[in-house]
């Protein structure tokens, strides 16, 4: 081989490396984009599931005159549905007449 015909080689096998690094990192960014809003989405499902366990609270406030014993209980008689597998609900009520405390976490997928 010449050693003209080694550098044509060379490059050729540069080029695909050059193609494979570039490619392997838009891949790699747009995987991360991805997770990002992924992310964002569950802390943002968590936050409108959290307001509308406190709505429905206020609303059965304002018809029973108390705030419901639990989540079951606005799950059967006010239509609130959650997603167990999705999220973790923490309904902690200190009085019939105290709105109660409603903390809703993201669960970590492993």
């Amino acid at each position: 081989m010449t050693v003209k015909r080694l550098k044509n080689t060379w490059n050729v096998i540069k080029g695909y490396l050059v193609s494979a690094v570039v490619f392997g990192a838009v891949i790699g960014i747009f995987l991360n984009g991805v997770l990002s809003m992924s992310d964002r989405m569950d802390q943002e499902g968590a936050e409108t599931l959290r307001s509308a366990i406190a709505r429905a609270s206020v609303q059965c406030y304002a018809i029973e005159g108390r705030y419901p014993p639990s989540v079951q209980y606005l799950e059967e008689n006010y239509g609130i549905e959650i997603d167990r597998s999705r999220f973790d609900v923490f309904y902690e009520g200190f009085a019939s007449n105290i709105m109660p405390d409603i903390t809703v976490n993201s669960r970590l997928e492993e």
